[in-house]
């Protein structure tokens, strides 16, 4: 009976208006997804992909280059130093109380085709962070004159182009090779200061911390890189692992064009109830426009910008130190071979996911429900993301071939390190929303410089050996950079907007304080927050 009422309403109908039943049908789903749900998703895999295209590379080095064989120390798992035909004394390679071969031999997949010695596979790696370094303030200038969209759109087309194109550059020449990745990393440095420009407009400051976990997509890029390219390279060879990066990141930006909006006014699709609830929480602080002048002087004269360079220093120290050697850590010390090496290597970085989520969201709640202030949420989160990894990091290297406590410390230091994205990294957004890209350029400038410098250290303290006694050192001066650049955020840290984040003398209202925005905005428009939180 009701089947037959709809029948007769739907034929009493006019034909357009039945017609475009199923449009409605597909706007109300489409409504039932927020903008900025769609942009958390297209930062998060943007990343992923990104960071799949840089270090693929660090697995790929692996089965690329014929390497001679080793005299490796074998040490059992209580950490007794056995026979070595070299007569060393220090231990080398752990072997477990597992069932398993030779670790110190390669199996036929990773047996490497190039002669290239350590100094060309150094530069080879390096290239890209000397690049990428010398990008960022780029990527804040071209962020303020062309927008999110265009830079960080083609910053990923041309590291994918690049991706494709190596295992043809490594066949030719080296030399070839190193400019490509150094092209790759000229584009990926412009991806950062372009998303955290975006930050500004489209997040409310009470949901930042909670959008910052989406830059933790680099974390799950690299998580499943290791044990990706591991599987890709026994199976099929390390040229297949560039085409599935390269691939993927041409497949993310098509939908990148499709879906990405410099600004929610822009946005075609964008609920009216969720603009308005957008522009009623960011308008204090942002002033649409391409194009403004950026206040260089100032911002490079900032105490609160400059905290955020040298403490981000300190936590990019620490961080590379498991992205880069790492893995030979794995290797030589631990003695897992490839396949379970690019395993343990990548799990602690898809787990850095989850943990960035939690310490986003207790970031939200703590400020939100006046526990702390903002600044101080940002100090404690920082303060958890380097000084608790800086002790642990340093345990590693005195718990010798306990493996079992080892990998738990190790794991649990590389998912405490994303509490910065709570902290000093969302600190970018909090002191100028405005010209967070050009902030970011800045900040980055001074701290990637750790990305390239960490390896090299660790790198200068082990070629002479890879002994348990070289290693402790790599972990005591990363230890130490950690706990010590840390100090220079508790100072001199602050959430506070900065004046200079209103160029041309436009200022908010002079009844209000910085901190006056966040505190109506935590208890307005509840609505549009909620929705953000639960999708």
């Amino acid at each position: 009976m009701a089947r037959a009422s709809i029948s007769e309403d739907r034929q009493r109908l006019p034909d357009d208006v039945a017609t475009k039943t199923p449009l409605v049908c597909f706007r109300r789903l489409q409504d039932g997804v927020p903008a900025r749900v769609v942009l958390y998703m297209l930062s998060f895999t943007g990343f992923l992909v990104s960071f799949m295209m840089r270090t693929d590379i660090n697995i790929a080095m692996v089965a690329m280059v014929r390497t001679p064989p080793q005299d490796l120390d074998v040490v059992d798992a209580n950490g007794t130093v056995g026979p070595s035909a070299s007569g060393a004394s220090e231990p080398r390679y752990c072997y477990a109380k597992r069932d398993t071969t030779d670790a110190a031999t390669p199996s036929p997949g990773e047996e490497g085709e190039f002669d290239w010695d350590a100094r060309t596979q150094s530069a080879i790696l390096g290239s890209f962070y000397w690049c990428y370094v010398l990008s960022q303030v780029m990527g804040g200038l071209l962020t303020q004159r062309f927008g999110t969209k265009v830079v960080f759109g083609l910053s990923q087309l041309a590291t994918a182009s690049c991706s494709l194109l190596i295992p043809v550059a490594a066949e030719v020449h080296f030399s070839l090779l190193i400019a490509l990745r150094s092209v790759q990393g000229v584009a990926s440095g412009l991806t950062w200061p372009a998303m955290y420009a975006a930050v500004g407009p489209w997040i409310p400051a009470s949901e930042r911390s909670r959008f910052m976990s989406s830059f933790q997509g680099f974390s799950f890029g690299i998580g499943l890189t290791y044990p990706l390219c591991g599987f890709i390279i026994a199976h099929f060879g390390w040229r297949v692992v560039f085409y599935v990066t390269g691939s993927l990141g041409m497949l993310w930006c098509v939908f990148w064009w499709l879906l990405a909006f410099d600004s929610p006014g822009q946005h075609p699709r964008i609920t009216p109830s969720e603009l308005r609830y957008i522009q009623s929480n960011v308008a204090d602080t942002i002033i649409e426009g391409k194009g403004m002048r950026v206040p260089w002087r100032k911002i490079m004269t900032s105490p609160p910008a400059w905290a955020i360079g040298i403490t981000t220093f300190g936590r990019i120290w620490i961080h590379y130190v498991f992205i880069i050697p790492g893995p030979m850590y794995m290797k030589t010390v631990l003695g897992f071979s490839i396949q379970a090496n690019g395993l343990l290597s990548g799990v602690p970085f898809l787990l850095s996911y989850l943990s960035s989520v939690v310490f986003c969201y207790i970031a939200d709640r703590l400020v939100t429900r006046n526990v702390l202030s903002l600044t101080n949420t940002r100090k404690l989160m920082t303060a958890i993301s380097q000084v608790v990894p800086g002790f642990l990091v340093l345990a590693i290297g005195y718990l010798g071939c306990h493996i079992g406590l080892v990998l738990v410390i190790w794991f649990l230091a590389v998912t405490l390190v994303t509490a910065s994205y709570a902290g000093a990294m969302a600190s970018v957004v909090d002191i100028a929303p405005n010209f967070a890209g050009p902030v970011l350029a800045f900040a980055q400038t001074i701290h990637m410089t750790a990305s390239f410098l960490s390896p090299l250290v660790a790198g200068f303290i082990t070629q002479e050996s890879q002994s348990l006694e070289q290693w402790r050192k790599v972990f005591g001066v990363s230890a130490a950079v950690a706990i010590v650049t840390y100090t220079v955020f508790q100072v001199f840290g602050t959430a506070d907007i900065q004046e200079w984040n209103y160029p041309d003398s436009i200022a908010p209202s002079e009844t209000e304080s910085p901190s006056e925005p966040l505190k109506r905005r935590s208890s307005n428009s509840r609505e549009g927050s909620d929705n953000f939180a639960d999708a």
